[in-house]
């Protein structure tokens, strides 16, 4: 028993530090005369430039700014192809270049990095305990006194009973003590959360804290956002609408209020542009889940949703008519309008394709019995395409990061049990933090990470099933070891007060308890994603 329990546990702590070692120990950094040196990797700070060449791992996160090449990011989330990394990408320490070569601006170093955070993730996983547990731990704090109690009454009613036989009431009463020994209660749980969370973090799934186990458990709804999670969350220019007819003008006011957001539609906004010489933006200000506004070139200009024009009193005028074809479409309308004058200047549609196993990933999900939901800020007729297109039947759209919290409170009533909510930005955090159960994905944010049970390594909806799948695979081991373990003093203890197991036999059936609970924990290490089992098959 003790031989399986060291083998599961340095088995855990081997990948742990494995991932340790992902990290290089020297690194070439660019000197401010263009020079290059090379460093020990602790001597490394943020904005520092590093160069990199084909088969050298990165030794902090940041920012591609020069050259191409595809990375290999297996070692942190577990996607096997490599991704292609350009200017603007953000790149992970530990992770490897394949081909090329690039600089890359440091952002965070040492202990802030994506893997240094994984690290912690998984060890502070590790060392929680789930509600079972704490009901563990609170029924042996009973346990173990009314076993010594029991102990005590075969000891005397033995001793009564054979007449002043002492050696015999004696040995009675060891085999009570032997049999009832709780190791098998004291490794039920550590041993099946160590093994499942260092089989989910292989597969790129972080439990982040030990309670999502029974939270997965008790799941009736996953709600997902939509833009990043369900789609590409790369949405492009697909058609501009402009009151004057002058495009142009209108994109490129449109680009200068958005010259320093990194908003997906500013991206989007800023990448049709173009190089091209733009105004300055005072006064700029970020209604979140709406807009922004600013002034651009004497004028009070507002770029957002249908709600901001609301809100500031402005109606779409003629244009709505055209807006609404973009949105039957599926596309997402932002509006570009002056408050000075309440005019509406023209619109822009941007398009958003659902990711490649979004579709796949919501039949999966309702094939394990989960109901789905979608959560999103975007209009209503464009979350309802997308939804559509992927099978999810209840929308709730226009949200308000606000709003969707309440919306998991009204949802959880409805379902009649725990809800999930899937996400990857700041405006997803309040209900990640709303639902029982935050699965946040990895490409985004980390303040979705810091407030998710879950986080996912890859921006793949897929995961969300297997996280569930492996968080509801470990808290069934570990109720199964709790079952057997509490199963065993059950019916051990009355065997050994009424004299039926001598003290040997009752120390050998208690360390084939402990071995079984191991055994079965580490069955645990078996456990692969649905699609790789039906892959398989």
């Amino acid at each position: 028993g003790k031989w399986l329990e060291a083998r599961a546990r340095g088995q855990t702590a081997a990948a742990l530090r494995a991932l340790l070692q992902l990290r290089p120990a020297t690194a070439r950094r660019r000197r401010p005369d263009g020079t290059e040196e090379t460093v020990d990797t602790a001597l490394l700070r943020a904005d520092d430039i590093l160069l990199l060449r084909a088969g050298e791992a990165f030794a902090a996160d940041g920012i591609v700014i020069e050259g191409r090449a595809s990375v290999d990011e297996s070692m942190l989330t577990g996607e096997s192809l490599p991704v292609e990394k350009q200017m603007g990408d953000t790149v992970r320490a530990g992770t490897l270049n394949r081909d090329g070569l690039i600089a890359v601006r440091i952002e965070a170093t040492a202990g802030e990095t994506m893997l240094a955070r994984i690290l912690r993730l998984v060890e502070s996983a590790q060392a929680s305990k789930p509600p079972v547990q704490q009901l563990v731990d609170r029924i042996s704090s009973v346990f173990v006194p009314v076993v010594i109690f029991i102990a005590l009454v075969t000891f005397t009613f033995t001793l009564s009973l054979s007449s002043g036989n002492v050696e015999m009431a004696l040995l009675h009463a060891i085999a009570v003590l032997v049999i009832a020994c709780p190791c098998a209660l004291g490794l039920a749980t550590p041993a099946a959360l160590m093994v499942g969370t260092g089989v989910a973090a292989r597969h790129g799934i972080l439990i982040r804290d030990a309670g999502a186990l029974e939270q997965a458990r008790n799941l009736r709804l996953v709600a997902f956002d939509k833009t990043g999670t369900l789609t590409e969350g790369k949405p492009v220019v697909t058609a501009i609408h402009a009151a004057a007819g002058d495009e142009a003008a209108l994109l490129r006011l449109a680009a200068a209020l958005q010259a320093g957001s990194q908003h997906p539609l500013a991206t989007a906004i800023r990448a049709r542009v173009g190089d091209v010489s733009l105004p300055s933006v005072q006064d700029f200000r970020d209604f979140a889940g709406r807009g922004v506004c600013g002034l651009v070139e004497g004028r009070h200009l507002l770029l957002g949703n249908a709600r901001l024009l609301q809100e500031h009193g402005i109606s779409a005028g003629v244009l709505q008519e055209p807006a609404d074809m973009q949105a039957v479409q599926g596309r997402t309308v932002s509006w570009l309008a002056d408050d000075d004058t309440k005019t509406v200047l023209g619109f822009f549609a941007f398009g958003d394709e659902p990711k490649a196993h979004a579709a796949a990933a919501i039949a999966g999900l309702q094939a394990m019995g989960l109901r789905v939901a979608m959560l999103s800020g975007d209009a209503p007729a464009a979350a309802g395409a997308i939804a559509a297109r992927l099978g999810i039947t209840e929308v709730q759209a226009g949200l308000l990061p606000e709003d969707k919290a309440a919306a998991i409170a009204r949802l959880r009533d409805q379902a009649g049990g725990d809800i999930a909510m899937v996400g990857d930005g700041i405006n997803d955090a309040p209900a990640l933090a709303s639902a029982d159960l935050g699965i946040a994905m990895g490409n985004g944010t980390d303040v979705a990470m810091q407030t998710a049970g879950i986080t996912l390594m890859r921006g793949d909806p897929l995961l969300v099933a297997d996280a569930i799948g492996i968080a509801r695979a470990t808290d069934a081991r570990i109720r199964q070891n709790l079952v057997w373990a509490f199963g065993y003093n059950v019916i051990g203890i009355p065997l050994a007060a009424f004299g039926l197991l001598d003290p040997m036999l009752a120390g050998a059936a208690m360390a084939l308890s402990s071995v079984s609970v191991l055994t079965n924990a580490l069955l645990l290490r078996r456990w692969q994603p649905h699609h790789v089992q039906e892959a398989r098959s």
